[in-house]
């Protein structure tokens, strides 16, 4: 919200009845909200509310850590009548963390995140407990992210275990994290990480200027968040980074790119983010050189091929049927014969035709859901040209777009693919080849206007960076030749390691 609609915080009453009674109003009678009175001190000498929800707190941490040793305090002592919330703090609670609360707000912000919140009668001030404790999913392997070779952690649901994650592959002092919060009702937890002394500044206080402009009532996943902050909303390709990933977010982080982990969702986004970040796959970086070159190589050849392979084929069967040998040509005019569909409406059946069966598999119980998509592909595909509504080559070109588009290591870049594959069908039925090179060339265009942060997103091609061919779409440098981190994203210390020492010298 803008600083002009901000109202006041409202602070606690000394009397915890008026407190107890502004809570349950503001509630409103939720049954999963537990007030608990009782009474501290072995003699029972100091009224007290304990307030937590119900399914966000672990039970056994408020008995033992928080009911037990207040109700069992010595009362006695001096300090327990004077100053009970800063005794309780020093003596008697043994929660690892406790902050002070003194206004409504916060109250209400703390045990709707999972706090336990403790007040006083006679203070104006509360306890902010961390007895955190929902049900939560396992640290298992990415399912949309997987490698041969690498860690097989992933992200979960729960911000503090991803912070973790990412604290377990850097260990370092300089490695910063800001927390927020970020939605009127959700009030959804937010944390920025960075590492000081390598990230950008200019990146990091836009990165802030632009969470700060968030004005929304909910937000219930990265993805939420990514729109607000991305240079350009009128594209289909992502201009931020997200990965399941703790080793790609570390690596990210090492470059001098800044993480946002939002509480609720195990994808982890990052900024800024390049077009060949796309490509690259954490495959490349945890084999030898040469065979993570090939393989980016393999890889770039199927981003064309899922682009482009239905609109060449539709060009050069309808247009330029002379670029073609006699003999190919004949077989596929053959097997064209009695096939009702000019080529493009051909084409463009047998792509909805996987696109559905894409989709359905997808949304199935994973029980059926692949049998039923690769059982429904082999069925449709075998009856369609049986019964002559299209022909053996339209096939054999959908399959092997459908194939190499799988090969596209991230979805975020293999669904803008699959919806301009159609632009560029439609214009190779009405110009040829010469629709696809206009095609291509406005494709360019467009990728050459995108930024991601100030950064141009073509970078290290578009501009040119000689230096950060190293590591590009195609080739891959020995780890021990990347002496400098890349020069395509803005950072403060360009040094990533020390030239090897020859074998042989001291």
């Amino acid at each position: 919200m803008s600083g002009s609609d901000k109202q006041p915080p409202i602070p606690l009453d000394v009397s915890l009845e008026a407190n107890l009674i502004t809570i349950r109003a503001a509630v409103g009678g939720s049954g999963d909200i537990i007030i608990r009175e009782f009474l501290a001190g072995a003699s029972a000498s100091a009224p007290a509310a304990l307030i937590y929800v119900e399914g966000l707190c672990d039970a056994s941490t408020i008995e033992d850590h928080i009911l037990r040793p207040l109700l069992r305090a010595d009362d006695q002592a001096a300090a327990f009548a004077r100053e009970l919330p800063r005794y309780a703090r020093t003596h008697i609670l043994t929660v690892g963390e406790i902050e002070e609360v003194g206004d409504q707000a916060s109250l209400f912000a703390a045990f709707l995140s999972g706090a336990s919140v403790l007040l006083f009668d006679g203070y104006a001030q509360a306890l902010a407990l961390d007895t955190r404790g929902w049900e939560q999913r396992a640290i298992e392997e990415p399912s949309t992210q997987m490698v041969l070779r690498g860690p097989k952690e992933g992200f979960t649901e729960t911000l503090k275990t991803n912070i973790g994650l990412l604290r377990r592959k850097i260990k370092s002092t300089q490695l910063r994290a800001e927390h927020l919060k970020i939605g009127r009702l959700s009030q959804t937890d937010v944390a920025v990480l960075y590492v000081e002394g390598i990230v950008a500044p200019s990146v990091l206080d836009e990165l802030r200027l632009r969470l700060s402009g968030i004005d929304i009532d909910a937000i219930l996943e990265s993805g939420n968040i990514e729109e607000f902050i991305q240079d350009e909303q009128m594209t289909y390709f992502p201009t931020v980074f997200n990965t399941e990933r703790p080793d790609v977010a570390a690596a990210g982080l090492a470059e001098g790119r800044v993480a946002i982990l939002v509480d609720g969702t195990p994808f982890v986004l990052l900024v800024p983010a390049l077009l060949t970040q796309f490509l690259q796959s954490p495959d490349d970086y945890y084999q030898r050189a040469d065979i993570a070159s090939i393989l980016r190589l393999l890889r770039l050849c199927a981003f064309f091929i899922a682009l482009l392979a239905p609109s060449v084929f539709i060009a050069i069967t309808s247009f330029h049927q002379e670029m073609l040998p006699s003999t190919l040509l004949i077989s596929i005019a053959a097997s064209r014969t009695g096939v009702p569909f000019p080529v493009f409406v051909e084409a463009m059946v047998m792509e909805m035709t996987f696109e559905l069966l894409r989709e359905a598999g997808l949304r199935m119980p994973k029980a059926v859901g692949q049998a039923i998509s690769i059982v429904g592909a082999l069925v449709l595909g075998e009856a369609a040209v049986q019964a002559g509504l299209v022909s053996p080559g339209m096939v054999i070109v959908v399959s092997l777009t459908a194939i190499t588009t799988f090969a596209i290591p991230y979805t975020s870049l293999a669904t803008p693919i699959r919806i301009l594959r159609f632009m560029m069908m439609g214009l190779a039925a009405m110009f040829g080849l010469y629709g696809i090179f206009i095609g291509v060339t406005y494709l360019i265009i467009h990728l050459n206007t995108l930024s991601s942060f100030g950064v141009p997103y073509l970078k290290p091609y578009a501009p040119f960076v000689m230096k950060d061919q190293e590591d590009g779409v195609v080739f891959r440098a020995p780890i021990w030749k990347k002496l400098l981190r890349p020069f395509s994203i803005p950072v403060r210390n360009q040094q990533r390691q020390r030239p090897p020492t020859p074998q042989g010298e001291e």
